[in-house]
C-alpha cells in the first residue's frame, strides 16, 4: 500500500471573499476599536500606529473619519495604560488632532491626565506631564480657566513633588521623594512643567498684555476727548455676563477644588490662600540641591515671583 494514498484536506470553516478592498474609513474605525478595546500591547500600540499614519497623511482641511467626540474618550484612558510605548504612540496621535477640538474637550483630557499624575508608576507620572506640556502649548487658557484646571492640577503637583504641608504637624514634607526614590531623575522635567503650567495662570500672554494696554490707550483718548467725565468706562454696563459672580452673593457654597477660574485675580487668590507658602519652601530646598534641579528650581522661583509680584503688593 503507498504512503501516498490516503488523502488529506485541510478545512476552512469560513471564508470571506471580496473583490474591492477595505474603504479607509473602515480601516480607520477597526484599528481604532483594536487601539482602545484590545489587551494585547503590541495590537494596542500597532493601531496607534496605524491611526498616526493615516491622521498624518489627511490633507489640511480634511476631517477624520470619525469626529474626536468620539475618538477621544475612548483613547484618553490609555494615558494610564502600564505599556510605555503605547502610551508613547497615543501622544504622537493626540498631537495631530485639531486643536479646537482639544481645547473643547479640554476638562476629559485634565481628568485622564491628574490621575496620571498622582499614579504609583514613575513612567505613567512622566508621561502624564508630558501630556499636561503639550497642553498648556496649544491651549493654556482653556486648562487653567476650565472647571478644576486650576485647583486640582495645583493639588497633583503638591503631591508629585512632595511640597504639601501635613495635617499632623502642619509642616513641610518631601515624602514624594522617600515613598519614590527614583523620582529625583524626573524632578527637573516636574519643575518644568510646574513652572510652565504657573507661567499660563498667573502671568499675562503677550497678546493679552498688548490687548489690554491698546485697550488703556483707547480709554485714555476718550477721557482726553470728554473731559471733565474722566474713567466713564467704570460707571458703564459690565462688558462681561455675571461681573460680579467672584462675590457669590446667590449662588450655592463653593467647591474651590472644581471651580472654574476664568480670571487671572482669582487664580492668583487661591494660589496665594492655599499653595503659595507650601511652594515657596519647596523651592527653597531645591535650589539648594544644585545641578540640573538647582537650576530648574532657579528658573520656577522666577516664574513664581513674575506671577505673585504685583498681586502681593496690591494687597
Amino acid at each position: 500500500m503507498s504512503l501516498y494514498s490516503q488523502n488529506t484536506a485541510i478545512v476552512v470553516n469560513k471564508q470571506s471573499l471580496r473583490i474591492s478592498a477595505p474603504t479607509h474609513s473602515s480601516q480607520f474605525t477597526h484599528y481604532f476599536s483594536v487601539a482602545s478595546n484590545s489587551k494585547n500591547d503590541s495590537q494596542r500600540r500597532d493601531a496607534l500606529s496605524f491611526l498616526i499614519s493615516h491622521v498624518s497623511s489627511l490633507p489640511a482641511n480634511n476631517e477624520l473619519p470619525l469626529p474626536t467626540s468620539v475618538l477621544l474618550p475612548k483613547l484618553l484612558p490609555l494615558i494610564l495604560d502600564g505599556s510605555g510605548s503605547v502610551r508613547t504612540q497615543l501622544l504622537k496621535l493626540y498631537r495631530l488632532f485639531p486643536k479646537n477640538d482639544i481645547a473643547e474637550r479640554i476638562e476629559n483630557s485634565l481628568l485622564y491626565i491628574r490621575a496620571g499624575m498622582t499614579h504609583l508608576s514613575l513612567d505613567i507620572r512622566t508621561d502624564a506631564l508630558a501630556f499636561l506640556e503639550w497642553l498648556l502649548e496649544v491651549a493654556e487658557e482653556e486648562v487653567v480657566g476650565c472647571a478644576g484646571g486650576w485647583f486640582k492640577v495645583l493639588k497633583c503637583f503638591m503631591s508629585i513633588m512632595g511640597w504639601a504641608a501635613t495635617t499632623e504637624t502642619s509642616k513641610w514634607t518631601s515624602g514624594i521623594k522617600v515613598t519614590f526614590p527614583k523620582a529625583g531623575k524626573a524632578y527637573p522635567y516636574q519643575l518644568l512643567v510646574f513652572s510652565k503650567f504657573l507661567k499660563a495662570g498667573l502671568i499675562e500672554s503677550e497678546h493679552v498684555t498688548r490687548l489690554a494696554e491698546h485697550r488703556r490707550s483707547e480709554r485714555l483718548n476718550q477721557s482726553i476727548s470728554i473731559f471733565p467725565v474722566v474713567d466713564s468706562h467704570f460707571n458703564m454696563i459690565p462688558t462681561v455676563s455675571n461681573a460680579y459672580a467672584h462675590l457669590n452673593l446667590f449662588g450655592k457654597p463653593r467647591d474651590e477644588e472644581g471651580e472654574a477660574y476664568c480670571d487671572r485675580k482669582a487664580r492668583q487668590r487661591v494660589f496665594k490662600n492655599y499653595f503659595l507658602l507650601d511652594i515657596q519652601t519647596g523651592v527653597k530646598t531645591a535650589r539648594k540641591d544644585g545641578g540640573e534641579i538647582g537650576r530648574a528650581a532657579a528658573a520656577f522661583d522666577e516664574v513664581l515671583r513674575k506671577g505673585m509680584t504685583d498681586y502681593i503688593d496690591s494687597e
